[in-house]
């Protein structure tokens, strides 16, 4: 993993072998949350503790990202070099939906019901901290399943 700062070190742990997204477990109602929010969205409780997410989920869904990224996501591509990029909201056990890149993967590979696992990558931006990790998620390998 790069020694670049997390795009925000509140939404996981992001040492390199505990990379571990981080989010809100409702103490009333059990709801959880990702990102981790001060109040619960579904009883209105302000007692939300911070819990550790599963590495693992299933591909629920997902499409390709077709135009360049907004700020500060942005780095040296053009409209003209911009290579689509993958999509996907993850199902994690724990009965939250996660929003990430897909990587090591492509259209071809792709599948609704694929069992995927937690990784990071390393975004450009167009600001002075230079390039950042965020989380993103990959196919297991069979011989990790």
């Amino acid at each position: 993993m790069s020694a670049s700062a997390p795009i925000d070190p509140t939404v996981a742990t992001w040492e390199a072998d505990r990379l571990q997204l981080v989010g809100g477990r409702c103490s009333g109602c059990a709801t959880v949350t990702f990102p981790r929010l001060d109040g619960c969205p579904k009883c209105g409780s302000a007692a939300v503790e911070e819990t550790p997410l599963s590495r693992r989920g299933t591909l629920w869904t997902w499409t390709t990202q077709g135009f360049l990224p907004k700020r500060p996501y942005v780095g040296t591509e053009t409209d003209e070099t911009f290579t689509p990029w993958l999509l996907g909201y993850v199902q994690l056990p724990e009965g939250v939906m996660v929003e990430s890149p897909l990587v090591d993967t492509d259209v071809e590979h792709v599948e609704i019901g694929q069992a995927m696992e937690l990784t990071s990558v390393e975004m450009a931006t167009s600001d002075e901290r230079g390039g950042v990790r965020t989380f993103a998620f990959r196919p297991v390998r069979e011989e990790q399943a």
